[in-house]
């Protein structure tokens, strides 16, 4: 919400101007998958993308550096939601079963089922469901889940999907949230850029920052109009009211700009092997912008 609060009132905009860089026009692209987003933002193809923690980790680790956070956007709790009655926690998952994530391996759904598999079963078991995942978006795993004679019965959502499964798939229920594994919020989603674009464009940089914090204090004291936004800029079909009601859920109304249980996903993909280079702190990955900001 706060990106397309941000696009459709034209908030890079307009605090690039108001710092002195004239006629900045800013595109707006979606992706599929994280995957997609992080090729883009390496190959040059866009500036600065929006996703979650586990690409921000991986990009900054893979690129020593070269990748790194401006602000969070949002850090709304993540559902494993199942829609096959056998499976009611993660322990009921069996070679058969398939679960959707954006990105195997690497994407934050993926890892949080990773440490939630280690707490489990132990750390060295931590990638004993990585075989069970398969890569779809979350538009594509809902379908698969309205469809009763899909192979996907299962898709470890991001808000608002896990809301629609629960009122429209038949049989479906929660398996886990985020919160279990994390002990308290995740970010789900902050803006990342090549430091490279950041050091030769620091102006825009901090119209990220100043746009962001307009769309987070827009969104608290205007939802409704903030809603309105969503569902026109995505298609979105869901009537207000009941977007209204979802926003009441506990966690979801959480827009802070600074990131927030970043550094326990760091610690668990520097113990598997997957980080190479583990963080004393989060500011090794975000840009210094972020810096005055609490974080963890």
């Amino acid at each position: 919400m706060p990106t397309h609060v941000i696009e459709k009132k034209k908030l890079f905009e307009k605090h690039a101007e108001a710092l002195g860089l004239k006629g900045i026009s800013v595109k707006w692209l979606s992706f599929s998958s994280s995957s997609a987003q992080q090729d883009a933002l390496i190959s040059g193809g866009v500036d600065m993308i929006n996703t979650g923690t586990g690409p921000l980790l991986l990009l900054w680790d893979r690129t020593k550096g070269g990748v790194k956070g401006v602000v969070a956007s949002s850090a709304q709790p993540v559902t494993l939601i199942s829609r096959d009655p056998r499976i009611k926690s993660i322990a009921d998952i069996g070679p058969g079963d398939k679960i959707a994530v954006p990105t195997v391996k690497v994407s934050t759904q993926a890892i949080l089922l990773q440490m939630a598999v280690a707490k489990q079963f132990g750390a060295e078991n931590y990638a004993k469901l990585d075989a069970n995942t398969v890569q779809m978006g979350h538009s594509d795993a809902f379908i698969a889940l309205k469809n009763p004679t899909h192979e996907v019965k299962s898709h470890f959502a991001a808000p608002p999907f896990q809301y629609y499964e629960l009122k429209q798939v038949e049989g479906a229920h929660v398996v886990l949230n985020s919160p279990d594994v994390i002990g308290g919020p995740l970010s789900q989603g902050q803006f990342m850029v090549q430091t490279k674009f950041a050091d030769a464009n620091p102006l825009f940089i901090k119209a990220v920052r100043a746009a962001a914090e307009e769309a987070k204090t827009f969104i608290e004291t205007n939802t409704k109009e903030a809603v309105e936004i969503y569902r026109e800029v995505t298609g979105d079909k869901t009537e207000t009211d009941a977007i209204l009601a979802l926003l009441k859920e506990p966690g979801m109304m959480e827009w802070n700009l600074y990131p927030q249980g970043t550094l326990k996903f760091a610690a668990h993909l520097n113990a598997i092997g997957t980080l190479k280079t583990k963080p004393t702190s989060w500011k090794d990955y975000y840009l210094p912008l972020a810096h005055d900001m609490p974080g963890n």
